[in-house]
């Protein structure tokens, strides 16, 4: 028989399952980086996600460099765990949704790069306003 911890986890687990595929239901394909990547930025669109993403993305950057100057490949997965795992918490417990990675592995790791390039550069703010807003009105990216 399964605890009451067991049976909240698997009704849990199960009801984000609903909610993934009930939200990638209503969502439109992108065909294009471009057409993704505001798709991408409203799924980014809480500031503590995407400090999350920046955090992840860059220890994951110096775990690698680190295993290529000290040539640790041992670390190298390393470096592609934890930023994933980082990134997911932020997406399961902050902004309650999927991750892009499960159904664009592709476009979500570069949107990743550019979204975080966009945030050390002060950027980003004003592109989830953009986004959010093209979202908003049902526009297609431009």
């Amino acid at each position: 028989m399964r605890s009451a911890g067991e049976r909240a986890a698997a009704f849990v687990f199960l009801w984000m399952q609903f909610r993934f595929a009930l939200e990638s239901a209503a969502m439109q394909e992108p065909r294009s980086f471009w057409e993704f990547w505001p798709v991408y930025v409203v799924a980014h669109s809480h500031r503590l996600t995407r400090a999350f993403h920046t955090a992840a993305t860059l220890t994951g950057w110096s775990i690698f460099a680190t295993a290529i100057a000290l040539r640790k490949w041992w670390l190298i997965p390393i470096a592609l765990a934890v930023p994933y795992a980082l990134a997911w918490f932020s997406h399961f417990f902050v902004e309650h949704n999927r991750p892009a990675t499960f159904v664009h592995p592709f476009w979500s790791w570069a949107a990743d790069q550019k979204m975080v390039a966009m945030v050390l550069a002060g950027k980003m703010k004003k592109e989830v306003e953009r986004c959010t807003a093209m979202a908003a009105q049902g526009e297609r990216p431009r």
